[in-house]
């Protein structure tokens, strides 16, 4: 489970530095190999491999019809890459993904117990300030025992 949030790098050719805390539970639970992508192109979803596959078994198990799967499908196929993380513990973001996200020099990296998503610092503090934690989402959030 990944948890926190960390401060790290993207170097000039695209290669996010998986921050420490990160990277013993990547080597320990789930391996090498991931899934970069997004769904708005504004943050970076990196998924171990393992995890990235569950997603797409339940979307094999939709109707190729189904409107929301297909949206889904456009926008993480769109910006998304598989990725092999390297000896200095480097995982790269694919070249659209990297633009339209504004990924390089200095990053947050936040853990979402699945996955991490990787944030330029100002974009998550907007996000932050833009999406507040509201009545309706503690109620919500309540109900589930949380």
């Amino acid at each position: 489970m990944f948890r926190g949030s960390h401060t790290t790098t993207v170097d000039e050719k695209g290669r996010l530095k998986i921050p420490a805390e990160f990277k013993a539970t990547l080597d320990e639970e789930f391996g090498p190999d991931f899934f970069v992508t997004s769904r708005d192109g504004q943050r970076v979803l990196v998924y171990p491999f393992s995890e990235w596959r569950k997603i797409e078994e339940k979307l094999a198990a939709l109707p190729s019809m189904n409107k929301s799967k297909q949206k889904f499908l456009d926008r993480t196929m769109r910006w998304g890459g598989t990725a092999r993380i390297d000896p200095q513990g480097r995982v790269l973001i694919p070249a659209r993904l990297r633009d339209s996200a504004g990924m390089k020099g200095e990053v947050e990296v936040v853990g979402y117990i699945e996955h991490i998503e990787v944030w330029k610092s100002e974009r998550l503090d907007q996000h932050l300030d833009q999406e507040p934690m509201t009545e309706a989402d503690e109620k919500t959030l309540s109900d589930l025992g949380i």
